[in-house]
């Protein structure tokens, strides 16, 4: 790579992490959804097959 593609990675990197660092809460928020999601699903999908093979 050039000088001046590794210089316009390095910029394009950091202001990526700029901008998860200012949305940061919005992240961990819409992640902690997405984990009671997933769970809530499990949760039901194992006891409908619970009540499928036990009745």
């Amino acid at each position: 790579m050039s000088r001046r593609a590794l210089t316009r990675l390095r910029t394009r990197v950091k202001q990526m992490l700029r901008w998860a660092a200012r949305r940061r809460r919005t992240a961990a928020v819409h992640t902690l959804r997405g984990i009671c999601y997933g769970l809530g699903t499990t949760t039901v999908t194992l006891a409908a097959i619970w009540v499928q093979r036990h009745t």
